[in-house]
């Protein structure tokens, strides 16, 4: 993701966290006056703390764009001792520092959401408007991870979407699921039409080999939604 040079204008508090996978912390925020995104949409996040207001870094807003208040769901790096690691021992009552929304995902029409890892965040909010508005029919969301233990939102998605939630793990053998990475085959199995809109997301490499499935299987390029 291009992180824009947007300033940090808005001071929030931190209303609530919990983690909700062993490395993944759900964030509640307070909600400046007048904030507005776009589901999918990213700001800029800085601890208001001495030493980490210069390091900001982007995360995806996934609470519904009606709510009261902003919800972050963030992946914690610990080993790398950076933002995420800080985050990941912030508190209720502790300041973030946010910068206005940003962010090429939006949702153009029904289709498919590949996410890899943590790349499910800017699929939440997407989702659970469809979900709210009762739009949710003709998308499937793919969540590829390592293992069970690293799926983001299991319960929620599973009903939300049913059947056409799908995960595949890479490291780990879960009776009833792939244990692959998504290859031209289980691509081919998975989607079987390419003429519709595609939403992809995650590490570089893995957007990268996913962008290049589809357009190789026919899917037009743009049709297909990443983060630039």
């Amino acid at each position: 993701m291009t992180i824009p040079d947007l300033p940090l204008l808005h001071t929030v508090k931190i209303l609530d966290t919990a983690f909700i996978t062993h490395n993944v912390k759900r964030f509640v925020l307070e909600k400046p006056k007048g904030y507005h995104y776009t589901p999918g949409q990213a700001a800029r996040v800085a601890l208001n703390r001495d030493g980490w207001r210069e390091r900001s870094g982007p995360f995806t807003f996934t609470s519904l764009t009606s709510a009261r208040t902003l919800e972050l769901i963030i992946k914690i790096y610990d080993a790398r001792q950076g933002l995420t690691h800080q985050l990941g021992l912030a508190h209720k009552d502790d300041e973030l520092l946010l910068s206005d929304p940003f962010g090429a995902i939006r949702y153009q029409g029904p289709g498919f959401f590949f996410a890899g890892g943590a790349g499910v965040t800017p699929f939440v909010a997407i989702l659970r408007e469809l979900h709210k508005e009762k739009k949710l029919e003709g998308n499937t969301l793919v969540c590829s991870n390592q293992t069970a233990a690293d799926v983001i939102l299991d319960d929620e998605f599973t009903k939300m979407l049913g059947k056409n939630f799908l995960n595949i793990f890479t490291r780990q053998h879960v009776i009833g699921f792939l244990e692959r990475r998504i290859d031209r085959n289980i691509m081919v199995a998975l989607v079987q039409n390419f003429d519709q809109q595609f939403y992809v997301c995650g590490p570089k490499s893995f957007v990268a080999d996913i962008t290049n499935l589809l357009k190789d299987l026919g899917a037009m390029a743009d049709s297909i939604v990443i983060e630039h």
